[in-house]
C-alpha cells in the first residue's frame, strides 16, 4: 500500500452527494467549474481517484468489510471491542435495516464512488483533453461503478441504477434482468478502452485484466457457466498471471505485487493501511513459536478478536501448507506457551504482520481476485457443465501444489455433486479471511443450512441478502426493502 496515488483533498468539498439516501439535494456554488476542471487531465484524474477512493474497491482499511463477509461463515467470529456490537449481529444473523457497518460500508460509500464515476462519465467526452485520455478515464470510472454495483449486487440483490448525476433523488430498484444486463454489458465494453495489464498509467488503475477478472467472477457469482469459462480462458491466455510459487509467502508486504494479485484492496489510493492483524493477534501475544516471528512495540493488538472455528482449522488435509499461516499456539510475554487448540481460537495469520508497521497500519494489500481465484472459478463452472473433467481437475490439482498437496483424480468423484463438494471445501482452505466465504457458500446453497448447523436459529432464507439501510427506504419510496427485513 506504499508509493499509492494520493487522493486531491480540494475535491472534498466540491461534488455533491446524489446518491439515493439523501432526502435533499442542495446545489453546490463554487468557484471549480466542472467544465474547466475536465479541461484538466490533473483535474479529470483527481476527480477519477476520487471515485476509487470511495469506493468498495478500498472501503474502510479493507478488514471490516472483510470481517463482515466472514464473521456470518463457517470460518470465522469474533469477540470483544467496538467491533463486537455488530460482530454479534453477523455471526447470530440478526442484522437489520439500522446495522450501521451495512449502511455505511456496503451501501453509503458504494453509491458515493457511483456519484464521482457519473461525474467523470457525464462531462468528460465535452473536454478538450486528447480523445485517448477521455477514453481511458471514462473507462476507468465505468469500471469502477461496475465493480462499485456488482458488489452492491452479492449484498442486496439489484439496486437503483444510477447512471447519470441528473438521475432523480426517487428512484425504484431494478429488476433483476436489468441488473444483470447492465454489468454484463459495463465490464465487457470497457475491456477494449483499458491498458493491457501491467501497462497501466500507475500501480492500482484499471487494467483489462481486472475487467476480465470482474467479468468471470460476475458469470460465476450468477451462474453463468459457459460464460464464466470464456472470460477464465481470455484472462488466463493473456499469459500475464501465475500462482505464486509459495503461499506462504505470497501476503507478506514484501511481496504484495506479484504475478497472482489480479485486483487488490488499497492500491489504487492512500490508504491508513491494512487493520485485519491487529484483531488476529491473540491477548498478550508475544512470539509465534514455529516462525519466530515476534511482536514489537511499532505495533497495536487489539480487544477485538478475529477468531476460527476448530471444524475449519480441523478440516485441513495432512501437509497443506495453507494451514501454516493459521497459529494454533504462542508465547505470551510472560514466556508463558499458550495453545488455541479446541476452543475455537486459532488465528488467521494470513496478512503476516508487517515489521515496519505504523500503529494500527500494516503495509499489505488485501487481493479481492488472484489468479487462484480465477482456476478455481474455471474449474467449478466446468463441473457444473460437465460434470467432473479431467481438465476440471487439472485447474484444482494446480491450486493444491502449489499448497504442498497431491493430485486429485477424477475418478475421486462420482458425481458433480461430488466435486462441487470439494471445489467449496477447496476454496476455504485457500481464500480464508479473504472475503470469499459468505459469496461461495451462497453460490452453493449453504449459506444458510451452515449457519443452522451451528446452531443459528436467525438463519433464514431471506438472509442471503442483506437489508437495505433504513435510511434509504426513508429517503427514497420508490426503493423496496428486501423480503423478511
Amino acid at each position: 500500500m506504499k508509493n499509492k496515488i494520493i487522493i486531491i483533498a480540494l475535491l472534498a468539498g466540491f461534488f455533491s452527494l446524489y446518491s439515493c439516501e439523501e432526502v435533499l439535494q442542495e446545489d453546490v456554488y463554487s468557484e471549480l467549474d466542472p467544465g474547466g476542471l475536465f479541461n484538466s487531465q490533473i483535474g479529470a484524474e483527481a476527480v477519477l481517484y476520487a471515485a476509487y477512493a470511495e469506493a468498495t474497491l478500498n472501503g474502510h482499511n479493507g478488514k471490516s468489510l472483510l470481517n463482515l463477509e466472514e464473521w456470518c461463515t463457517d470460518i470465522e467470529w469474533e469477540t470483544g471491542g467496538g467491533e463486537n456490537q455488530t460482530a454479534v449481529q453477523m455471526i447470530n444473523f440478526t442484522w437489520d435495516s439500522s446495522t450501521g457497518w451495512i449502511r455505511d460500508l456496503m451501501w453509503n460509500r458504494p453509491y458515493r464512488g457511483v456519484r464521482n464515476a457519473n461525474t467523470i462519465i457525464d462531462n468528460i467526452d465535452e473536454s478538450t483533453l486528447p480523445d485517448a485520455t477521455k477514453k481511458l478515464i471514462k473507462a476507468e470510472a465505468r469500471f469502477v461503478r461496475a465493480t462499485e454495483y456488482y458488489y452492491m449486487y452479492t449484498f442486496f440483490g439489484p439496486v437503483p441504477l444510477r447512471q447519470s448525476t441528473l438521475d432523480p433523488l426517487e428512484l425504484p430498484r431494478a429488476t433483476e434482468a436489468e441488473m444483470l444486463s447492465f454489468l454484463e454489458t459495463e465490464f465487457s465494453e470497457i475491456i477494449p478502452d483499458l491498458p493491457n495489464s501491467g501497462d497501466e498509467k500507475q500501480y492500482g488503475r484499471a487494467h483489462k485484466g481486472a475487467a476480465t477478472a470482474f467479468l468471470c467472477k460476475f458469470y460465476l457469482t450468477t451462474k453463468q457457466w459457459q460464460k464464466c469459462v470464456t472470460a477464465a480462458n481470455s484472462l488466463i491466455g493473456m499469459n500475464h498471471y501465475d500462482l505464486y510459487p509459495d503461499f506462504r509467502q505470497l501476503f507478506r508486504v514484501e511481496n504484495e505485487r506479484n504475478s497472482e494479485y489480479i485486483w487488490a484492496h488499497g492500491a489504487v489510493v492512500e490508504d491508513p493501511g491494512n487493520l485485519y492483524i491487529n484483531g488476529a493477534f491473540p491477548i498478550n501475544f508475544l512470539t509465534e513459536p514455529k516462525s519466530g516471528f515476534t511482536w514489537t512495540s511499532n505495533m497495536r493488538n487489539w480487544a477485538a478478536q478475529y477468531r476460527l472455528y476448530d471444524s475449519f482449522f480441523n478440516s485441513f488435509e495432512e501437509g497443506d501448507q495453507r494451514k501454516e499461516l493459521i497459529i494454533s499456539e504462542f508465547i505470551d510475554k510472560n514466556g508463558n506457551t499458550v495453545s488455541l487448540l479446541n476452543a475455537n481460537n486459532t488465528r488467521s495469520f494470513k496478512f503476516w504482520p508487517d515489521p515496519n508497521a505504523n500503529a494500527n497500519n500494516h503495509g499489505n494489500d488485501i487481493p479481492q481476485i488472484r489468479y487462484a481465484d480465477i482456476l478455481l472459478a474455471k474449474a467449478e463452472a466446468l463441473n457444473e457443465l460437465s460434470g467432473p473433467t479431467q481438465e476440471s481437475i487439472d485447474l484444482i490439482n494446480m491450486v493444491r501444489n502449489r499448497a504442498n498437496l497431491g493430485d486429485v483424480e477424477v475418478a475421486d468423484f462420482g458425481s458433480k455433486e461430488a466435486l462441487r463438494d470439494h471445489i467449496l471445501k477447496e476454496r476455504g482452505w485457500e481464500f480464508y479471511s479473504e472475503r470469499k466465504r459468505r459469496q461461495d457458500l451462497i453460490r452453493h446453497g449453504k449459506f444458510i443450512s451452515s449457519a443452522q448447523a451451528r446452531g443459528i436459529t436467525n438463519a433464514q432464507p431471506h438472509r442471503v441478502r442483506m437489508a437495505i439501510p433504513q435510511t434509504e427506504i426513508d429517503a427514497n419510496p420508490l426503493c423496496e426493502q428486501n423480503d423478511g427485513y
